[in-house]
């Protein structure tokens, strides 16, 4: 250790955290219930903690403040950390992994993508990939798997949108990711000690999507050299152009359109099987989402403009979005000692900023447990919390470019769901979250679809 680093440590000290003893119970945590490990932590030592297992120590960061400082006041000083580091293996060096420069070459080719008017223009192509999804709830004679739904919905959106491609052909893309997930926590936790030629099935199951999934990268770039789009403005046409420009691999232009892939639906998908999960729990909320598209839409598909008007259903996919962050864990790897709210924090340390716990932190949200879209009344602007205290998205540098988009798309969705249908869950079903790359419900979330005058019939009578 340096004298630099002594008298570093010496100024600001280490921050509070659970004691060595209770490794066993936190590598159970950290296997189980991470959200419970995260939460927990920050309830008893305070808005930085230092929770050390076994070599390793992770600093979790829990006020709006300091999550700035990480994300966007010195982002300079934090790359990408835990889970996002394993995930390489099966992502490559994607939007999501990469760091530096190659970072920033990838996020200027692929931004203008994103731009708020080339979105706009997409609204009808959302709207009727969601009116198909309606129309296939509709149909259904029995229970339906949401969570499988909406990933079909939301990588066919992506595919229209972002790549110009029909992705409805590949089916086994959701379960691929699954099981990319599924190994990149599992090294995560396990602190990559486990090697990945040891024949688990977790491993078997990871090497086998792994493959599948640069199968159909390839498959992608293979048809658009194929049938190239003049001047087109899609991811696909804009990773070629700039491939040929710059020289890049093949493999790099793979890498980034799995990162999509996976990164463009997932999130999505998991905010809205969240949304159906509590708006069943809640059918005032239902009844309100209800009244709003009836008096927006009447009976047409909604239009970007839209977005504005449907005040309230947008309030419901912030709440959603407060309580079940799509992105539940921002890791980070600091490059160079650091001070964080008065605690030393060394280089190479992973600190990590959990939106799910500062979305419930107690000093910036009143009763925060509770299921409140008035939180987000745009007439009553005064109400939000500081801007860092509300992450769902990310911040800094790295503030996910795909929003627009994603809010759109769940937008639509339950307006259109909430004026059509009414969507109850099978009953005995237990919903917990399950902390992997994103928060998605464990187990899959079976639900019963209704047409929405029968139920008022039924009601009625």
């Amino acid at each position: 250790m340096t004298g630099r680093q002594h008298r570093a440590r010496a100024a600001h000290p280490a921050p509070p955290g659970p004691p060595r003893r209770a490794t066993l119970r936190l590598l159970k945590q950290l296997f189980t219930d991470r959200l419970a490990l995260m939460g927990d932590s920050a309830e008893v030592y305070g808005d930085v903690v230092r929770i050390a297992i076994g070599p390793k120590a992770m600093y979790l960061v829990n006020h709006p403040d300091l999550a700035k400082h990480v994300l966007a006041d010195n982002a300079a000083n934090y790359h990408k950390g835990i889970g996002l580091q394993e995930a390489r293996r099966a992502l490559g060096d994607g939007l999501l992994t990469s760091d530096g420069e190659t970072w920033r070459e990838q996020r200027r080719t692929i931004q203008p993508v994103f731009q708020p008017k080339r979105i706009s223009r997409q609204a009808a192509v959302v709207a009727a990939e969601v009116d198909a999804l309606i129309q296939r709830l509709a149909a259904h004679d029995g229970p339906v798997e949401i969570l499988h739904e909406m990933t079909g919905l939301t990588l066919g959106v992506l595919g229209k949108t972002l790549l110009d491609a029909e992705l409805g052909g590949y089916e086994t893309l959701g379960h691929s990711f699954e099981a990319v997930q599924d190994q990149a926590m599992f090294e995560a936790v396990t602190l990559s000690a486990i090697p990945q030629w040891v024949p688990l099935k977790k491993q078997l199951h990871f090497r086998t999507a792994r493959d599948d999934l640069r199968r159909i990268a390839d498959e992608l770039v293979e048809q658009r050299l194929a049938n190239p789009v003049e001047n087109g403005e899609d991811v696909l046409s804009r990773l070629i152009e700039s491939g040929s420009a710059q020289g890049a691999s093949r493999e790099r232009m793979r890498d980034e359109l799995i990162t999509l892939l996976l990164a463009g639906h997932e999130t999505t998908a998991s905010t809205l099987g969240w949304a159906f999960h509590l708006i069943d729990e809640h059918p005032e909320v239902g009844e309100r989402l209800h009244a709003e598209a009836v008096e927006v839409l009447g009976d047409r598909l909604p239009e970007h403009e839209d977005l504005r008007r449907l005040t309230y259903t947008a309030a419901v996919v912030e709440e959603v979005m407060r309580l079940y962050p799509p992105v539940w864990l921002l890791p980070r790897v600091a490059q160079a000692d650091d001070e964080i709210g008065g605690y030393h924090v060394p280089a190479g340390s992973d600190v990590v900023v959990v939106p799910y716990t500062l979305h419930r932190h107690p000093g910036f949200w009143t009763d925060p447990e509770r299921f409140d879209p008035g939180r987000f009344d745009p007439a009553n602007p005064a109400g939000r919390p500081p801007r860092y205290a509300y992450i769902p998205f990310g911040a800094g540098p790295r503030f996910c470019i795909g929003n627009s988009l994603g809010v759109m798309e769940a937008v639509f969705v339950l307006a259109m769901a909430a004026r059509d249908l009414v969507l109850r869950k099978v009953p005995g079903k237990v919903v917990d979250p399950e902390a992997m790359l994103s928060l998605r419900v464990r187990g899959g979330l079976p639900m019963t679809v209704h047409r929405r005058e029968r139920v008022r019939r039924a009601e009625a009578a």
